[in-house]
């Protein structure tokens, strides 16, 4: 009966959460879409006005009203926040009024008045007003991440129950990544492979094979329009007059050079779907390195380069990957270079030279290059890196260098979006340690090496000696400020191999991977001494002295896999230093007997 009891009061309280990380959710989701159907309005309106093409026109109204619904939603969602609440108002009114902004342009270009229009546009009380309108929506959006940041930790604690999930959920997970590249690849080749069988019918003799399927795409609808078009001629031709021979010749060979530019860009688009594939699953900025170094060449033979990557924390453009025998040093050093010193990033556009003193020279490249190209990777107005390509770029390559600039660049985006969430899930927020889920997999990854390899494997437990005496005399910052000294020491002086974790409370865990016991402990008592001898501060108040009490275990074959019975060797090894005294380090006998 407890157990059910316990079973049913975790199950209520993770509904509850659930159901606020889900509103939460939907008012991330509510308030991005307004903002991109506004991006979008303006969009079509400038570019109905800049081109008259009603072709930009026909999305302009849709998304001026999905904009209007959605700020209306946002209203209606807040509604349980008064501060979100007041937020979403004001965001209403903002979205609102550029909207009729919007919509009042674009009824003048639609009237003709195009003069007008632009004058509008070009004014810049458009960007103001969307500015204020990105600015709100961030407002918004932090407040709500907060919010969901909050409700999701208290999820993670009520997940550990159901961490088996993870197990199946990642091959599924995969299994539908391969699903959807495999579909991609497959609206690829399927009107590719019908055009070639109506081009196979028509070399055969059959003058009537048309392209009649769904081609899935405009730019292979209107390519099958064209050929369908270009047979009706050739059969009328060929019916009607006796020069429809040379008709005939001039056709096919303009079919064929349409056909090889379909299959040159459909194998392009299939390269670049299986870099995007690997791109999605790199963990590393090394792995996403070695991936573009092998298909960048493939996508643009012959025409070496570097992708330099954003570095936000420095604001520099920082050398990630080369290919084609460049090193990132020769022309630009291993430090970077600032944005402002290329073009392509400050236009927000390609910039190139592909003879002398046919454009300004970046000043990232200097004097030594008379032909380059500088294609610019941004997302959503964020720099997020740039392409530099040694070379010019033909006609056709640009439709290649388009493809892969925005697949890296949504790939550099995700890979940090990744990067911050594997970073916030695995560590201690306090002390910035790794926290306890880390370590269960750490040392659950180093037994399984150690029982393979026999290597040696050491665990330490420690923990402040009298640390509740912080907390009473005072008060909990002061606590917070000791446990963060501590573990600023801890992180000094331990090496690098060695894995450093929170593991809660006033424990801290060492894992210390292919390290004898007895190498080990004359580095925690280095580890002691060091800590003995700092004085905690708190602003101007000296807390006084530190000391810790150290338990030491090693792996030995026979324990458990998941490293409960290494932990609990260790915690035996940490609570004898503390009978004997604390403020020492102690070691479990059957370590020593190893």
């Amino acid at each position: 009966m407890i157990l059910a009891g316990a079973l049913l009061a975790v199950t209520l309280q993770m509904h509850d959460n659930l159901r606020w990380v889900d509103h939460s959710s939907r008012v991330l989701r509510t308030a991005n879409h307004a903002l991109a159907s506004l991006r979008a309005a303006e969009s079509g309106q400038r570019g109905y006005t800049l081109t008259h093409n009603p072709e930009f026109a026909s999305a302009v109204l849709p998304a001026i009203d999905t904009a209007r619904r959605d700020a209306a939603d946002l209203v209606a969602l807040t509604t349980d926040n008064f501060e979100q609440h007041e937020r979403a108002r004001q965001l209403q009114v903002l979205v609102n009024a550029r909207a009729d902004t919007l919509a009042t342009v674009y009824r003048l270009a639609r009237s003709g008045a195009f003069d007008r229009a632009l004058d509008s546009t070009a004014s810049g009380r458009g960007l103001a007003m969307m500015q204020l309108v990105e600015a709100k929506v961030n407002d918004l959006l932090l407040d709500e991440r907060a919010l969901a940041a909050d409700r999701m930790a208290e999820v993670e604690s009520l997940l550990r129950t159901i961490r088996w999930l993870v197990v199946l959920g990642t091959p599924l997970t995969l299994m539908m990544l391969a699903l959807v590249a495999r579909s991609l690849i497959l609206r690829i080749r399927r009107p590719v492979g019908e055009m070639l069988a109506v081009m196979g019918e028509l070399g055969a003799g059959h003058r009537e094979a048309r392209i009649t399927g769904e081609m899935g795409s405009s730019e292979f609808t209107r390519l099958a329009g064209g050929y369908n078009a270009m047979a009706d001629e050739l059969q009328r031709a060929v019916a009607s007059q006796a020069e429809a021979g040379e008709n005939l010749k001039a056709a096919n060979a303009a079919l064929s050079h349409n056909a090889e530019t379909l299959r040159e860009r459909g194998e392009v688009i299939e390269i670049l779907g299986g870099m995007a594939h690997r791109m999605q699953a790199a963990r590393t900025d090394e792995e996403l390195a070695a991936i573009i170094r092998v298909f960048v060449p493939r996508v643009l033979p012959h025409i070496p380069g570097v992708l330099f990557v954003h570095n936000n924390s420095r604001n520099l453009l920082i050398p990630t990957a080369t290919w084609g025998g460049v090193e990132a040093g020769q022309a630009f050093g291993q430090a970077g270079f600032a944005p402002e010193e290329c073009w392509a990033l400050r236009r927000g556009q390609s910039h190139y030279v592909d003879e002398p003193g046919s454009d300004i020279v970046c000043p990232h490249v200097g004097q030594q290059s008379d032909h380059y190209h500088c294609e610019p990777l941004l997302a959503g107005g964020e720099v997020i890196g740039v392409l530099y390509l040694m070379g010019t770029i033909g006609t056709e390559s640009r439709f290649r260098l388009a493809v892969l600039s925005e697949n890296i660049a949504s790939a550099l985006v995700n890979h940090r979006l990744q990067r911050g969430l594997r970073e916030q899930t695995i560590r201690d927020p306090l002390t910035g340690l790794f926290n306890r889920r880390y370590l269960e997999e750490t040392l659950a990854l180093e037994m399984a090496r150690a029982s393979r390899s026999s290597a040696p494997l050491t665990v330490v437990m420690c923990d402040i000696d009298h640390f509740k005496r912080f907390n009473d005399e005072f008060g909990h910052d002061a606590g917070d400020q000791v446990l963060q000294t501590v573990a600023g020491e801890l992180r000094r002086r331990f090496r690098d191999g060695d894995v450093v974790c929170r593991f809660g409370g006033e424990e801290f865990v060492v894992i210390a991977p292919a390290t004898e016991v007895s190498v080990l402990r004359a580095r925690v008592e280095e580890v002691r001494v060091a800590v003995s001898l700092l004085t905690v501060r708190q602003g101007e108040r000296a807390l006084g002295s530190v000391t810790m009490s150290f338990g030491l275990a090693s792996w030995a074959p026979g324990m458990d896999r998941e490293g409960t019975a290494l932990l609990k060797a260790a915690d035996a090894a940490l609570y004898a230093a503390k009978r004997e005294g604390r403020n020492r380090v102690m070691i479990d006998p059957q370590a020593l007997a190893a």
